[in-house]
């Protein structure tokens, strides 16, 4: 059982690096077999054999692993997906020659709930001859679906049915396994300090606002016309994708051969079918992988820039080099004093890093002061509010009682009103019937008017078409032949016939394609040439760009270096100037906060909101 568990495990992990869009079959399992070498004979042997048989009948494979993790596989494991494949590749086609018995050692191997699971689904006679037979049908002749597989498949049922059985009382006898209690979280009291008593009063309740109606859903919501919009357009464009998969399949099938290859055909159609379905019903989990190196694709524009630049750079160091052999200066001197330059430089900007964070601690200090004098401002607004709140709510008791009045009032003038309304409907009426019979009589003198005039057109229509087949009667003069060879002789210079004039038009437009031709080799020897001149540019930039950037990275390193080197403590006036201020704010901020710590004396109570007449 150990055996040929090992062997299953190592045809599992073959399949887990098979890539069936990057790798063919024949070159894995040669990559497979030198990577076995090192086995026995015997398990080389089964291995690659049960590995090419999976490789082989991958498609009919799948579609009863993928039936079992949609039906029965719920809670199985993702991973063990070629587990499946390779026992369901087994069972159909290789249990006659293993052999029954080499079978269960293989399938007891394994984890025993799995192959419970899987077997009892697989070996099920309704699935086998219902969904399992039909989808295999549309990938393989049916006749040779039902004789090679199905019924071998149907006679191993009695065996395969007492395996599962036996599976099943394994499990049953098995313990469960002990589940580890993980380590229970002890709670901890907080450390926390204790508050102080509070030095202000505790505010009386705010009186509750009328609430205000909520924001309506439609305006966070684009309009339903875009979204018709928006769904006819994808529908449109599944439709016109689909049309052209019909097209390029009717295409197709003029070169395909229609025996064994048409349920292929078919599987390739479905899969295109199931690519180009509209996004409205599916929406793929797309995957970004970053690039380790981008490559930026130059035009020529571009590729003689850059040539021409390090051109120039290599010419100016050649000159610099000539220049030092014929005896010109060091730069050691100007080095030196770059240094020291850069240095001050460095100096310079530590010392203003210093007093921009400086200057976050004056501007930190001076915004709580301000929060402070705004909070007594806050504090003398709110107190002139109440008075305002308590004036307007005695207000608004007067001005309920008016409108109480005015409404009494509405009432008794619309109830006076309503008596008026019938005599004003009888009169309404009658000014009506008066207009509509009115609007009769206009509209028969208007149709008379219509037939008249329709009448003495028809007339002059006649009168025309008499006129125009009186004109078609009379003789017409037959046209006069034309000679094409013959020379019109109107005394002109350079006067010939329309058969020469075409055959010189024939000479000339040949020597044009002559000149044409001539033109488009001279067009295509410069385009090579000119190839061949950029290709070597880029060459020459490459390489230039590589010692460019080992420059670069030297650069970098130094700069690097110098930067993690400790720097001496700065004592510049901005710097102590700037101390000095956020001293000053520190100490009037604790002045300030020292004067809003007594406590403000009680003020009048306020009456609550029913006790106002």
């Amino acid at each position: 059982m150990a055996y040929y568990g090992k062997c299953i495990e190592t045809v599992i992990e073959q399949l887990n690096k098979f890539k069936p869009e990057k790798d063919s079959p024949e070159q894995f399992l040669e990559a497979a077999s030198t990577a076995l070498q090192t086995l026995s004979l015997q398990k080389q042997a089964f291995i690659l054999e049960v590995l090419s048989g999976c490789l082989e009948y991958r498609k009919l494979l799948a579609v009863v692993v993928d039936a079992f993790y949609v039906r029965a596989g719920w809670l199985c494991p993702r991973a063990d997906y070629n587990l499946f494949e390779v026992i369901c590749y087994l069972a159909t086609f290789q249990l006659e020659e293993l052999g029954f018995q080499l079978f269960c050692d293989i399938v007891r191997a394994q984890p025993v709930d799995k192959m419970h699971k899987f077997l009892g689904f697989f070996f099920n006679p309704l699935n086998l001859c219902s969904w399992i037979k039909d989808e295999w049908s549309l990938i393989y002749e049916t006749a040779h679906v039902r004789e090679n597989w199905i019924d071998p498949l149907m006679r191993w049922q009695p065996e395969v049915q007492e395996l599962i059985h036996q599976l099943e009382e394994v499990m049953a006898i098995q313990p469960p396994l002990s589940k580890t209690k993980a380590k229970v979280t002890e709670p901890k009291e907080f450390n926390l300090t204790v508050p102080r008593p509070r030095a202000i009063p505790v505010p009386e309740p705010v009186p509750v606002m009328a609430k205000s109606k909520p924001i309506p859903r439609s305006t966070y919501q684009p309009p339903k016309e875009r979204q018709l919009l928006e769904m006819t357009k994808r529908f449109n464009r599944w439709k016109a994708e689909e049309l052209l998969l019909k097209a390029n399949i009717e295409e197709m099938r003029c070169a395909v051969p229609r025996s064994r290859g048409e349920p292929l055909m078919q599987d390739s159609k479905k899969k295109l079918q199931l690519q180009l379905m509209p996004r409205i019903l599916k929406t793929p989990k797309l995957t970004f992988y970053k690039p380790s190196e981008v490559l930026v694709k130059l035009n020529t524009a571009a590729i003689l820039r850059e040539g021409s630049l390090y051109q120039r750079q290599v010419e100016k160091e050649l000159q610099r080099v000539d220049t030092l052999v014929d005896g010109a200066r060091d730069f050691s001197e100007f080095l030196q004093w770059q240094k020291e330059m850069q240095a001050k430089d460095r100096e310079e900007e530590l010392a203003t890093s210093a007093c921009r964070r400086l200057q976050g601690k004056l501007s930190r200090e001076e915004a709580i002061l301000a929060r402070q004098h705004l909070a007594q401002e806050n504090k003398q607004k709110a107190d002139q509010k109440k008075e305002e709140m308590a004036e307007l709510k005695q207000q608004c008791a007067e001005r309920r009682l008016q409108e109480e009045r005015s409404m009494k009032e509405l009432v008794e003038q619309v109830t006076e009103v309503q008596k008026n309304v019938k005599l004003a409907q009888m009169k309404l009426l009658k000014g009506r019937r008066q207009i509509v019979q009115e609007v009769i009589e206009e509209s028969r003198e208007l149709l008379q008017r219509t037939i008249q005039a329709a009448k003495e057109e028809q007339k002059e229509r006649c009168e025309l078409v008499s006129q125009l087949r009186a004109l078609e009667t009379q003789p017409v003069r037959k046209g006069k032949l034309v000679d094409l060879t013959q020379i019109p002789g109107y005394g002109l210079e350079g006067e010939m016939s329309v058969v020469e004039l075409r055959e010189r038009l024939a000479l000339l437009k040949e020597t044009q394609r002559r000149e044409e031709e001539e033109k488009r080799d001279q067009i295509i020897q410069g385009k090579r040439a000119r190839s061949q001149e950029l290709q070597n540019t880029v060459e020459q930039i490459s390489l230039c760009r590589a010692a460019m950037g080992r420059s670069a990275a030297l650069r970098w390193e130094e700069k690097k270096a110098r930067s993690a080197a400790p720097g001496t403590p700065s004592r510049d006036e901005r710097v102590l100037e700037l101390r000095r201020k956020i001293e000053e704010k520190v100490a009037e901020r604790r002045r300030t906060q020292a004067a809003l710590k007594p406590v403000s004396a009680p003020g009048p109570a306020r009456p609550k909101p029913w006790e106002i007449h």
